[in-house]
């Protein structure tokens, strides 16, 4: 429950992630839900290879990652 308060708390800021296994992503929770967090990165980057959810107003140039709160071990404001 922890790390769903904290993505609550960092709506709609841009933030860094980083998941137990190592990852780290970047970029802006658009959504939060008892699962999952939302981030809205660049897919110039380099980092996003997948995404799940697409809501209409973005464009070509982001992309949403779908992370799951179980695997994510910080977040830190950018």
């Amino acid at each position: 429950m922890e790390a769903y308060y904290s993505c609550m708390r960092f709506m709609n800021q841009k933030v860094r992630i980083t998941t137990r296994d190592g990852c780290v992503h970047v970029g802006r929770i658009v959504k939060v839900d008892c699962d999952n967090v939302y981030l809205e990165t660049d897919r110039r980057n380099g980092t996003v290879t997948t995404s799940a959810f697409f809501p209409f107003g973005f464009g070509a140039r982001s992309s949403i990652l779908t992370l799951s709160l179980f695997t994510l071990l910080a977040i830190a404001l950018i």
